[in-house]
């Protein structure tokens, strides 16, 4: 998938002119990411919102008259305060996934989400932005296309008993369906191959749009796909997923953070010592060392430890660390909060010329939860959440509103829709939090 072909699809495909031709004569730079709020939300795409009457920031959701599928609920905090503009994004989608030889169909041709030709899946997503909503805005855009593309590259795969070797089903070894066999190869591993590949479709279509129309920023991506009876749930950032049972709470998903990923990153460090540019030190220690720490031994780790060790200190290991601080104060480079997402690839390191985007991963964790296996009832949810509920709301505490609200409105069919701001309000405001959706079995 181009970046052009997107650039198509967010155009709105051939209706610019007839037959797909553009007008001759020279071309002008590609637009910008236009901004935009979820188009599910009421009102349309604006920004703006109602104001709280209790002195709080204004929340919107989904209401009855524009129902989402599955029962779903959004709700959304218009602006946590710390830029211009809401920097999230959010997309909640069908998906159509039809079985097509490589080469063969046009690209427009997969712009069907709605036909029913083949396997029908249910897309929900977040994206959390950070130096501008421009990553957030295309990635809302363009993932879901990914996914789709992604997933009718193996669709004649995923509706196997066990992928084949090969695509088209021949065995050029006799053994070839013994050694698929003795990897395990399951059809949800080709599932949660499609994802991966698609994230990472996905951020190469940012970083070319980014750079063509001057724009900066990234974006985490928690997205959410139900197919064929199984949950999966991809994760690259900081959000967060749990799915809310009756008697338990099962973590969908998990953050990463410099510290979370602290061995990766410094393992990076390790094998590509130039990309810290002499500014930055790999190993970790408690606290940033000070020159009355040279020649003393103190506690540190390094990429291949999980405990500590003593290291004689240095001078070289008085420079800034790799990693920073502790808790929600961790950060990659002095930089960033977070070690995975999307977008970012023009991001650097204030006053030198050290790129961030080397060690931020894009390819998100994906975890899968069959329904077939359990005795799923219609009080069960998902809730997905960007980072700020998380910092003030433990798993216990978010499950318990959701329950709570969910049995106080049995006869309302709409009850998921306003569960979001109901949730958000009694939070007392502290929140920074801003899209927090709610996806119902019906």
């Amino acid at each position: 998938m181009s970046a052009e072909w997107l650039r198509w699809v967010r155009r709105g495909g051939p209706g610019e002119q007839p037959g797909g031709s553009q007008e001759p004569g020279p071309r002008s730079p590609p637009a910008a990411p236009c901004y935009r709020r979820p188009k599910f939300l009421r009102g349309g795409g604006g920004g703006g919102g109602e104001e709280s009457p209790r002195g709080r920031r204004a929340v919107r959701g989904t209401g009855p008259e524009r129902p989402l599928p599955w029962g779903s609920g959004y709700a959304e905090v218009i602006n946590a305060e710390k830029s211009e503009f809401n920097e999230d994004q959010a997309t909640c989608c069908q998906i159509s996934i039809r079985r097509r030889e490589l080469g063969l169909e046009e690209d427009k041709e997969w712009l069907i989400l709605c036909s029913t030709q083949f396997l029908t899946g249910y897309y929900w997503a977040l994206f959390d932005g950070h130096g501008g909503p421009s990553a957030a805005v295309i990635a809302s855009n363009y993932l879901h296309y990914c996914i789709k593309q992604k997933l009718e590259e193996v669709a004649g795969a995923i509706t196997e008993a066990r992928p084949p070797m090969h695509m088209s089903g021949r065995c050029v070894c006799d053994s070839d369906p013994q050694f698929v066999e003795e990897k395990h190869i399951r059809v949800e591993d080709m599932v949660v191959g499609a994802l991966e590949n698609a994230f990472q479709e996905c951020d190469e279509v940012i970083g070319q749009e980014m750079e063509a129309t001057g724009q900066t920023g990234g974006c985490t991506a928690l997205a959410a796909l139900y197919l064929q009876g199984k949950l999966y749930v991809a994760n690259a950032g900081d959000s967060r997923a749990i799915l809310v049972l009756k008697d338990t709470i099962v973590p969908m998903s998990c953050e990463f953070t410099p510290e979370t990923e602290r061995q990766r990153l410094q393992h990076l460090a390790f094998l590509f010592p130039k990309l810290l540019d002499g500014e930055f030190t790999r190993f970790e220690f408690p606290r940033r060392l000070k020159g009355d720490d040279v020649g003393q031994k103190v506690l540190y780790r390094d990429y291949f430890m999980e405990g500590w060790g003593y290291k004689l200190v240095e001078k070289a290991d008085l420079k800034y660390p790799l990693v920073h601080g502790h808790g929600k104060q961790a950060r990659l480079l002095g930089t960033l909060a977070v070690s995975r997402g999307l977008g970012d690839h023009q991001l650097k390191v204030i006053d030198t010329n050290i790129e961030v985007k080397p060690f931020l991963s894009c390819i998100p964790k994906v975890n899968v939860f069959d329904f077939t296996l359990h005795d799923i009832k219609e009080n069960d949810v998902l809730i997905m959440a960007t980072d700020g509920l998380w910092d003030i709301l433990c798993n216990k505490e978010v499950a318990h509103m959701a329950r709570s609200f969910l049995a106080e409105n049995r006869t309302d069919p709409h009850r998921s829709a306003p569960a979001g701001p109901s949730a958000l309000f009694c939070d007392s405001g502290r929140t920074g939090h801003r899209s927090f959706p709610i996806l119902k079995k019906q």
